[in-house]
């Protein structure tokens, strides 16, 4: 079976890699605990997580890797969805129960599963997966670089990111053009900013959608016509000189000149 370049499929094709992936989730001997498995392919992960974790599940968009996983692993009957995971209500997967989220991700859509991770993150406590290096480095970065933006900011403000290792070209059938790495985040334990949430998206989208600029020049539309407040030295900067904590401090002060 041929990878499709429509489902953005690059096959692992090294054992101890798929197995170091499957043992990187931080619950590994926790038995009990429910695991899905984004875009499993020919489930060269899958085996390896169905060795630590009965209640696994996979979601799977190829109908034709989904009748390989019904043929070479029986044991998940019941418990693959054909479907794109991006419309999965993930609510629903494990009837309410949290979950680990794990997975060799497409990359065509890897950054959005990270926001729908955020989206959900009350009953996902962790992830753990595969990325382009470009991107995983992009969702772990700290500010003052060119990696930091808006998915950066936003994944931070309720994870902890750590890269465990980066992984060839060569390991993937067919090969993809860019290097890859393995990530984990795992969900803070204190999930209140301290502001308002959708104002505070707001606020780092508008601020990285033209990063070059001033955050005086960004944000301007967003504040009271005639406010004083961007005339302060702090809205000088570029977006990616701003912390989270800065973030946050300017959610908190736009939301107090907007009541």
């Amino acid at each position: 079976m041929k990878a499709k370049k429509s489902f953005g499929q690059h096959f692992l094709n090294r054992e101890e890699i798929a197995e170091r992936i499957a043992n990187s989730l931080t619950i590994n001997n926790e038995l009990g605990h429910p695991v899905l498995e984004v875009g499993p392919g020919k489930g060269m992960l899958t085996k390896y997580l169905l060795k630590q974790y009965p209640l696994l599940k996979v979601v799977e968009a190829d109908v034709d890797m989904v009748n390989i996983l019904h043929k070479y692993y029986p044991q998940l009957e019941n418990r693959v969805i054909s479907g794109d995971f991006l419309k999965v209500d993930l609510a629903a997967v494990f009837e309410g129960q949290s979950f680990s989220l794990i997975g060799n991700f497409p990359y065509n859509i890897s950054s959005q599963i990270v926001f729908r991770m955020i989206k959900y993150r009350d009953i996902v406590p962790e992830m753990v997966g595969m990325f382009q290096k470009e991107m995983a480095d992009r969702i772990i970065a700290k500010p003052g670089g060119k990696d930091y933006g808006i998915i950066s900011v936003l994944a931070q403000a309720y994870y902890e990111g750590k890269t465990l290792f980066d992984v060839d070209k060569s390991c993937f059938t067919p090969p993809p053009k860019v290097q890859s790495a393995v990530i984990r985040l795992i969900r803070k334990e204190n999930q209140d900013l301290g502001c308002d949430e959708g104002l505070f998206r707001q606020v780092v989208k508008t601020s990285f959608n033209q990063r070059r600029k001033m955050l005086r020049n960004t944000l301007k539309p967003l504040f009271p016509e005639g406010s004083t407040e961007l005339e302060d030295v702090f809205f000088q900067k570029r977006p990616e000189q701003l912390s989270l904590a800065d973030f946050v401090g300017v959610t908190q002060l736009l939301a107090k000149q907007t009541t």
